[in-house]
């Protein structure tokens, strides 16, 4: 359904375009195939499947004459399936035909600078001021940023700075970070303090710049001060793949490192700024738009493997599973930490696809590969075994990980959080409590951990009191979390206070319309109040839902007759 609402939608955007240009100069694209190739290269385009979209659009070249639309879409599917080369040669063809856009200037722009023909590159960039939208800041910055860079070879240091001081305002942290970067391309005396400053910053986390900073001071033979730098960094964010996987290389003594970054090369200084802003688009998941900017970015430095983790994680979000993992597959045989990463990720791809027993193997497979596991990959496999319900494993390895660390660990709380739910679900309420009770010890601002703790002396009959007022703590942390509210007026059902409770069920049920549980609670919680009619609903919804197991059919199924 949701796909033919797509194609109509579609369908009308092109007529209504149409009819902007006289209907006898598309005279030829009108046939059924032509129309055909433009729907399915549309559509495919819309739902990210650039190769298919690639194969349709290609077989209208020469429709950009008579459809304005055509050479983006045409040029998204080019860039988006990897053809930069097919790309720039299409968007001098549009040149020829007077016929530039912001998209070809850029296409022929990024070409050029890739193969140092840096006036070239000028004259394309200084034409995307041509091509600026006062509307879209994504592209004036590109258009800005891009044409200031292409310049530093050809002027002075102190120009560089104040060239990149006159972006907008609101751009003040890409001022800082390509400030810093302007400094390392030039080599100047206040690099080490750039970055310093820029990696200190209490206010944003500039983090990934640590990296930069590390192999900056690693290509300078400083490899103590390096290791120093990132070590000091993983203590802020110790899962930091970039930062991991840099420490490592710089370990093994590598020649080769998995991300080649040379603040000399504006290749690869211009592919972090476009990186920075396919990032932004990922996070406001404008994914077609990311991925368009990630792969300019791959092609000026096909050496910095890590876009790819973005590009893969693009793919997941778009629910492009498959692509997702092929990409992870890449990085197997690449640097540990990224192949631990990438296995991890394709394991949880897996089981969304209804392969468990692939998935755990895999995994299992993976993690026993690994001579000496630290305490964070020891814990990746707890989590997983226990998401998987290997719940006796889990505790296992659980054990490990907090027999490794002490309280002050970052990882204590979600080591012993984990280990309490395994014990919990294998019956050993004594040992869950415990450990559920040590992690909140030491991090008490867990509203999951906390609601999971407090439903379960609910559930149990115990700390009832208690686990309401613990609960309206939690529902302040995360407001409007449909498994606290549900907990929240369940601990007031239990109570008795019903009226109460059926306010917080009823947004329960909204806020999860289709969980068992909350439906059934909400039953419940009708019938005390007498609306029995509204609680037989509910209960016969219960027993038509696909997740309702089995012991809450035989439940829900008594009510319908009986009642509480």
């Amino acid at each position: 359904m949701k796909n033919i609402v797509k194609f109509i939608l579609i369908v009308f955007l092109f007529f209504c375009e149409s009819n902007l240009v006289h209907s006898r100069n598309l005279d030829k694209y009108y046939k059924s195939d032509k129309i055909s190739n433009y729907f399915s290269g549309l559509l495919s385009l819309y739902d990210n499947e650039y190769a298919s979209s690639y194969k349709f659009l290609k077989e209208l070249e020469g429709l950009e004459d008579k459809h304005p639309s055509y050479p983006t879409l045409y040029q998204f599917a080019l860039i988006n399936s990897g053809k930069i080369y097919e790309a720039y040669k299409y968007s001098k063809k549009l040149e020829n035909k007077k016929l530039e856009s912001y998209q070809g200037n850029l296409i022929i722009g990024i070409y050029h600078l890739k193969n140092n023909r840096f006036n070239e590159a000028y004259k394309y960039f200084k034409k995307l001021e041509n091509n600026k939208n006062s509307q879209n800041a994504i592209q004036n910055l590109v258009s800005t940023s891009l044409k200031n860079w292409i310049q530093f070879p050809n002027i002075k240091e102190e120009e560089s700075y104040a060239l990149i001081e006159k972006l907008p305002k609101r751009f003040s942290n890409i001022k800082k970070i390509q400030t810093t970067l302007a400094k390392c391309y030039f080599d100047s005396k206040e690099t080490n303090l750039s970055f310093t400053s820029l990696i200190s910053d209490e206010n944003t986390d500039f983090s990934r710049y640590s990296f930069f900073y590390a192999n900056f001071l690693n290509k300078n033979s400083q490899i103590n001060k390096a290791v120093e730098v990132i070590d000091l960094s993983l203590k802020t964010v110790p899962r930091n793949l970039i930062l991991l996987q840099l420490k490592e290389d710089i370990k093994n003594n590598s020649n080769l490192f998995f991300n080649e970054f040379d603040c000399a090369s504006l290749a690869h200084v211009t592919a972090e700024i476009l990186y920075i802003l396919a990032n932004a688009l990922s996070s406001q998941s404008s994914y077609t738009l990311s991925n368009f900017y990630l792969n300019l970015s791959k092609y000026l430095n096909q050496n910095f493997k890590s876009f790819d983790s973005l590009y893969a994680e693009n793919f997941y979000m778009m629910e492009k599973l498959n692509l997702s993992k092929d990409i992870y597959k890449s990085f197997i045989n690449e640097g540990s930490i990224y192949n631990w990463h990438a296995s991890k990720e394709i394991a949880k791809i897996l089981n969304e696809q209804d392969k468990t027993k692939e998935s755990l193997n895999l995994l299992k497979n993976s993690f026993n590969k690994i001579k000496y596991p630290d305490v964070n990959q020891i814990f990746d496999y707890a989590r997983f075994l226990k998401n998987n319900e290997k719940f006796d494993e889990a505790i296992t390895y659980y054990t490990k990980v907090l027999d490794s660390i002490d309280k002050k660990h970052y990882l204590y709380p979600k080591a012993t959080e984990g280990r309490g739910v395994s014990h919990e679900r294998i019956g050993e309420w004594e040992k869950a409590e415990k450990d559920l009770l040590n992690s909140l010890s030491v991090s008490p601002k867990q509203a999951y951990v906390i609601n999971y703790l407090a439903y379960s002396w609910i559930e149990k009959g115990i700390n009832i009191e208690k686990s309401l007022k613990m609960l309206k703590e939690a529902n302040e942390l995360k407001k409007n979390d449909g498994y606290i509210v549900d907990s929240l007026g369940w601990a007031l059902f239990k109570l008795e206070r019903y009226q109460e409770a059926e306010k917080y069920l009823r947004l329960a049920v909204t806020l999860m319309p289709s969980d068992p549980i909350v439906n059934d609670h909400y039953g419940d919680v009708l019938w005390m109040n007498n609306e029995k009619i509204k609680a037989r609903y509910y209960w016969h919804y219960v027993l038509n839902l696909e997740k309702t197991e089995e012991k809450l059919k035989k439940i829900a199924k008594n009510k319908t007759v009986f009642g509480l």
